[in-house]
């Protein structure tokens, strides 16, 4: 029997303001990292941790990344994204679960030391040149109010 495909989890947080056209998400400028440095990105994202779901996931992830608290009901999912980079490399194999969330306690602020160069909010309508595709893709859909519960990235 051959190995079984396997992929690595993360949860995304999408923390939103503003509504309709004025709906304002707040990104990180990715640095030191290894993956898309100098890239904006979702404010707060990470690996799912053994023992964790991925709302669990996120709640953590907000707090560690923002030094926000998200109370798991105010978490609304999104979508989820099944990617690859089609490196043959393992971690390449991804599936990611985004939430919004529109409530929380803390102002957010850069939490984590040395993993990102910036934290702003910008306009859905406006997002910068430099975004994470994958990521980009699902705040465009978001923007566009077509969000598909399931999608892919890499694939073609």
């Amino acid at each position: 029997m051959s190995e079984r495909y396997r992929v690595v989890p993360a949860s995304y947080v999408l923390l939103l303001r503003g509504t309709g056209e004025r709906t304002e998400v707040l990104l990180q400028l990715r640095a030191g990292t290894g993956f898309m440095d100098g890239h904006w990105a979702a404010a707060a994202a990470g690996h799912v941790e053994a023992g964790e779901d991925a709302a669990a996931a996120a709640v953590r992830e907000a707090h560690e990344e923002l030094g926000v608290t998200v109370d798991p009901a105010d978490l609304v999912p999104l979508t989820a994204v099944h990617r690859t980079r089609r490196n043959g490399n393992p971690v390449d194999e991804r599936v990611d679960f985004f939430f919004t969330c529109r409530r929380w306690a803390g102002e957010p602020r850069r939490a984590e030391d040395g993993k990102t160069a910036g934290l702003d909010w910008f306009a859905l309508a406006d997002l910068p040149a430099d975004t994470v595709p994958h990521e980009r893709a699902v705040l465009e859909d978001l923007r566009d109010g077509g969000v598909a519960a399931v999608r892919s990235h890499g694939f073609r």
